[in-house]
This record gives C-alpha cells, structure tokens and sequence, in this order.
C-alpha cells in the first residue's frame, strides 16, 4: 500500500509546479476558513473591483486616462450603491414585511379551499387533518412575519458591521481599481519563475469566469429591471421583492426560474384569482423568462462555459452549502477553477513521457 501511495504522489506531485500550485490553494482555503469573516470587506472590494476592471479597461482603450476612467467607473457604482441603499432595498424590506403580515389571510385562503378536499375524497383525507395541518401552517408563518417585522439593526454589532461595510468596500474597490496592475505585478514576484501551469490556469479563468461572472450580474440587473417594470406596469402587489427574486433567480441554473414561478403565480393568484389579469401575468412572466434564456444569455456570454449540467448543480449544492449565497453566486465560476486546475495538473501521460524523456 505504501508502494502505490508514494507512486502516485511521485506521479501527480513531482512537479515542482503542480506542488507549489497545490500548497498556495491549501494556503487560501486555509485564509478563508480561518481569517474569512474579518477579510470579508477585503475579499469584497476585490470581487467588485474585478468586476468594474472591464469598464476601466474599455475607457482606457478609448484613449482616457487610467485615473480618470477610474474616477469615471468608481462614480457609477457609488451611484449604484446609494441608489440600491435608499431605494430599492428599503422598499423590498418594506414590501417583505407587508407580505409576511399577509401570510396567514393567504393561509386561510388555503384553507378554505383545501376543505373542499374531505368532502370530495373522505376516503384520503380528513377535515380535521387538514385543519391541523393548516393551523401548524398558520402559526409558524406568524411567527416568522412578526421576527421580520420586530428585526432591527439596533445591535452594536450589526451597527458596527455596517459601517464597515459601508465605508471599507468603496475605499478597497478604489485602490483595487487604481493600482490593481501594480499588485498583480508585485503578487507575480513571489510566484516561482517556472509557472506554465498556473499561466494556463489564468488564462481559462480571464477567458471563461470573468465573462461568467460580469455577465451574470448584468443579466441579474436586467432580468430583475424589466420583470419589476412589468409587474408594475400588471398592478401586481409586491413588484420589487418579486423583481430582485426573479432577478436573483438566474443565479441557479435550470431549476432557478423554475422554483421562483411559484411564489409569483401564489401571490397573482391571491391578488386576482383565476380571471384574466392571472394570465396576462403570468404570460409576461414566461415571456420573460424566455427572453433571457434564448436572447439576452447569447448576448452575455460570448465564452460558454463548458461544463456538464450534473457538476453545474453539483457545484451549486456543494458551495452553496458551504457559502451560502456566495457560494451559489460563485458556484460555475468555482467549479470552472476546478476544471481548468484538472486539466492542467500533470498527469500519468505526463510523467510517463517525463520518464521516455530522461531515458
């Protein structure tokens, strides 16, 4: 057993390449399990900032100066930031609790109509199940709309976490974006001189999960734009929260759209019930939904990004777990990392061609 272990790892470790690769990822693992709270601000700013890097790139191109496109890109999003701050989350917060406190009437809407189900089919279920089963249904969304209607950010530490927020990730984004280049330059004197592999490595992530990544927010943006104006202009209550919900949708591929059209077809439903303004809705929404798949998502990525639907939701499962939304933000961009290290990582051909060779 020890023969076949320390074969394999000459086989797949002998690379001095392929050994610094795998201890500088154990190394940034180990960052974030253990430092990944406090240097969330830091990993934030950096994120953003690789984001904008696309516009200040185009400005630059266009013959404007380095720190004026800065200047130009850093505005926009500060305008986007207070915009989203003081106007768009407040009124999904607001319309979110409205909802809550709505449940239980909606609950008993369900009600209502589920004990038509005893008197059609006695013999599957009781009205007195039903009822159980509605009650529970009842109490536990009361008393999730009463926590988000008494929640509050009175806590010193979420005060605190706030102000960090608020005030640290513009200030990185900035410095990212003006002297990204230069801390690349100086993050490549400490890599070793050989690093073919980890060249390849870069190349596949600029090509692939930046176009993934800047791509998808642009379609979050959009998706999430056009559905909230076409809720509004429909009539139908909660058009934000349902916007930033459709919006945010695109981020899971393949069942995303799907689990969001619930929640929009129960509250047209229980707006309009089953008349003519439920269909429009509801038609607009697959219209939509459309659009985005077969028109804007051609438009955005431009390089596919070649993975198996099985490790795509593999991939969601798994950092999503991990992460939270983070995770399932960057879960394909992640799993493409994986990839492209896979593919370059010296393999048996490798080393058997490394052994012809020195033969």
């Amino acid at each position: 057993m020890r023969a076949i272990i320390s074969k394999w790892i000459e086989r797949y470790f002998s690379d001095e390449e392929a050994l610094f690769l795998f201890l500088l990822i154990g190394a940034f693992l180990l960052i974030i399990l253990t430092l990944g709270k406090p240097l969330a601000p830091v990993f934030a700013g950096l994120i953003l900032a690789f984001l904008m890097q696309g516009g200040v790139d185009i400005l630059v191109k266009r013959k404007v100066p380095h720190i004026l496109s800065v200047g130009i890109v850093f505005s926009a999003f500060l305008s986007f930031l207070l915009a989203l701050s003081l106007v768009v989350f407040p009124l999904a917060w607001k319309q979110l609790t409205t909802l809550l406190q709505e449940l239980p009437r909606m609950v008993q809407q369900v009600q209502a109509l589920l004990l038509v189900l005893p008197q059609e089919y006695p013999q599957w279920v009781s009205e007195s199940q039903i009822r159980d089963i509605m009650q529970l249904a009842s109490s536990e969304l009361s008393n999730a709309g009463q926590w988000v209607f008494t929640f509050s950010l009175n806590s010193l530490t979420g005060i605190m976490t706030l102000l960090v927020y608020l005030v640290l990730v513009p200030i990185l984004v900035f410095f990212f974006l003006k002297d990204g280049r230069s801390l690349v330059r100086w993050w490549i004197t400490f890599l070793p001189n050989k690093r073919k592999m980890m060249t390849s490595v870069w190349q596949e992530m600029d090509d692939q999960i930046a176009n993934y990544i800047r791509g998808k927010v642009i379609e979050i943006l959009i998706v999430g734009t056009v559905t909230y104006v076409t809720f509004l202009w429909l009539g139908i209550n909660y058009a934000a929260l349902l916007g930033i919900i459709v919006g945010l949708s695109v981020l899971i591929p393949y069942i995303g759209a799907a689990l969001v059209t619930l929640p929009v077809a129960l509250i047209a439903f229980f707006q309009w019930g089953w008349g003519g303004e439920f269909m429009y809705l509801m038609i607009a929404y697959g219209i939509i939904q459309a659009l985005d798949g077969n028109v804007l998502v051609p438009l955005l990525f431009s390089e596919a990004v070649n993975l198996h639907p099985i490790s795509i939701i593999v991939a969601v499962l798994i950092f999503g777990t991990l992460w939270g939304f983070w995770g399932v933000f960057f879960a394909i961009p992640l799993a493409t990392l994986v990839k492209a290290i896979l593919n370059a990582w010296p393999g048996p051909m490798d080393a058997d061609a490394k052994e012809e060779i020195a033969a």
